[in-house]
């Protein structure tokens, strides 16, 4: 049994710069396990903050579900606590204030042992250019790619 990737965050590989990867675990309520398996849910505009010594994923949207009871709905934009290690914490937000690094979620999924994970990523954000030197790169592969499979 492999890892089931639920989404990726495709705006933040174009925007960032990925320098190092984190898989942190996340503080979920109610039907919001449910939801994400269903894959309702979307990390476009989400990012992370350390507050107080704790991490927080701001902006990540999971939708409710119809069955869900109404009385008890979450809100779907709430902040979310990630679960790290007291040491990886100290180690990024040292990072984070040094630098002027940012941390940004890459990908929501399942592990082997069924639980719902975020990867985080330290990230450096790009200027224009580099967006562009980027897309130019990943077109010429694209090409490169289909002139070889209509070659053979």
């Amino acid at each position: 049994m492999s890892i089931k990737i639920v989404t990726k965050n495709k705006k933040a590989f174009h925007d960032y710069e990925i320098l190092e990867k984190l898989e942190a675990g996340i503080e979920l309520l109610g039907s919001e396990v449910k939801s994400i398996r269903m894959g309702r849910v979307n990390l476009k505009d989400s990012y992370v903050r350390i507050i107080k010594g704790e991490v927080w994923v701001f902006g990540m949207h999971i939708s409710f579900l119809e069955s869900t009871n109404p009385h008890y709905k979450p809100d779907e934009k709430r902040p979310r606590k990630l679960l790290l290690h007291r040491k990886q914490i100290d180690k990024w937000y040292g990072r984070v204030k040094q630098e002027g690094l940012a941390i940004v979620p890459l990908m929501l999924y399942f592990n082997e042992r069924n639980k719902a994970k975020l990867q985080i990523a330290l990230a450096k954000g790009k200027k224009l250019h580099d967006k562009r030197e980027t897309l130019k790169r990943k077109t010429a592969e694209r090409e490169a790619q289909t002139a070889m499979k209509y070659r053979y």
